[in-house]
């Protein structure tokens, strides 16, 4: 493998980990700067997490634009020198308000991943550049289970320990970059700042030309927000169900992340196999809403870590979606969905977060009316009933999903 192309996938990978690496520290990390309860820290975690996808999902498209104008060069080395930078001051942090700010920088240098994408398509040849954006898809899957098992075993040495971490990696790779990364944007191909580009919302506008998908991208966005329930809370949950620490944290999230990536790279063409787009679909929520029963009534943390795995068997349902839906449209709109389900998936990245971890809170501060760490998975069972509800309403002949 090319140096380049290596240093570009090791920049994807290092986004990916961006949220796993410091999520299984963030519950002690939150108490000690605020001095609040873990019900209080779920609140900001929520905060902080939200920010987080709200800079990449509106930085995305920028930087990918200013890396068609000023070239992938600068735009990637700079964002991992302040992704760096940024990590240190985390890791120095006193305050929350120092941590939100971390956290709004460190959304926007994590945006990078489409710049990133596009270095990898200038520099591969044509016969390659699937087999290349396959590897992207790797090291992202990569990052996000690898990012909980480093964090949570260098959260052993401390809650600061993952951040430096995160801006040792970043800085060695901005030097990798520097070395080996040439400019891949030339005069030829150097296109100006397009503020049309910059519109986060802009894929949605393709819906208007296809029949019958909305339905579709409205079932994938509650599926999206009901499964993130897993970052939004599980580090809190966690905690305050079990009293598990920062190690057994980033393992139960490793194994989910593992079992996921199982489940969507083997599993599923059996599953499709025997029951179809439309069976897998519906299996799949079903599935998710009995998991989701049965965690939040699980009270022994060697059960949770059993039923992870298998909880992770709903992750079959977004799949299948997308394969119904690129059905309904044309070849010459197969990437305009694509952008359509990135920015439903971005969406519901925003606004899971402070909804999971506010009724977390609801549920477990100080003199609350009925204690039930788990309400946050009965939360979204209600929002999968929805996507049932959405999925099976009465709808003409060419609206049809399924």
């Amino acid at each position: 493998m090319r140096l380049p192309i290596l240093f570009l996938l090791l920049t994807v990978m290092i986004d990916s980990m961006g949220i796993g690496l410091i999520l299984p520290v963030m519950p002690e990390l939150i108490e000690e700067v605020t001095g609040g309860t873990l019900a209080q820290a779920a609140l900001w975690g929520g905060l902080l997490s939200t920010v987080f996808a709200l800079m990449q999902f509106l930085f995305g498209p920028m930087l990918g634009s200013l890396s068609d104008r000023f070239g992938r060069r600068p735009i990637l080395l700079t964002a991992l020198g302040v992704m760096a930078i940024d990590y240190v001051i985390m890791a120095l942090a006193g305050s929350i308000w120092l941590l939100l700010i971390g956290r709004i920088v460190a959304g926007i240098t994590a945006a990078t991943q489409t710049a990133a994408s596009a270095a990898i398509a200038d520099l591969s040849d044509p016969k390659k550049k699937a087999q290349n954006f396959g590897l992207v898809g790797a090291a992202i899957g990569l990052g996000f289970v690898l990012g909980p098992l480093l964090g949570g075993f260098l959260g052993g040495f401390g809650t600061r320990a993952p951040f430096i971490a995160a801006a040792v990696l970043a800085g060695m790779n901005m030097v990798l970059g520097y070395f080996v990364l040439p400019e891949t944007v030339t005069d030829a191909i150097r296109r100006p700042i397009e503020r049309s580009r910059l519109n986060p919302l802009g894929a949605f506008k393709a819906l208007n030309r296809m029949d019958g998908v909305a339905r579709g991208i409205a079932v994938f966005f509650l599926l999206q927000t009901a499964f993130h329930v897993y970052p939004s809370i599980w580090s809190y949950f966690g905690t305050e169900r079990f009293g598990w620490d920062a190690g057994l944290i980033g393992l139960s999230l490793t194994i989910f992340g593992l079992s996921v990536a199982i489940v969507q790279a083997v599993l599923i063409r059996y599953i499709l196999k025997y029951l179809g787009e439309r069976g897998t679909v519906i299996y799949g929520l079903t599935f998710n809403m009995i998991a989701f029963l049965a965690i939040s009534f699980v009270t022994s943390g060697h059960i949770a870590l059993i039923l992870t795995p298998l909880a992770a068997m709903g992750a079959v349902t977004s799949p299948a979606i997308q394969g119904m839906l690129s059905q309904r449209v044309g070849d010459n709109e197969q990437g305009a969905l694509q952008g359509v389900f990135l920015s439903a998936a971005a969406l519901a990245a925003i606004a899971s977060p402070p909804l999971m971890t506010t009724i977390f809170f609801g549920f477990t501060h100080e003199g609350a009316a009925l204690y039930f760490p788990g309400a946050p998975f009965i939360a979204s069972i209600v929002i999968l009933l929805a996507a049932f509800a959405v999925l099976f309403w009465p709808q003409r002949r060419e609206q049809t999903i399924i």
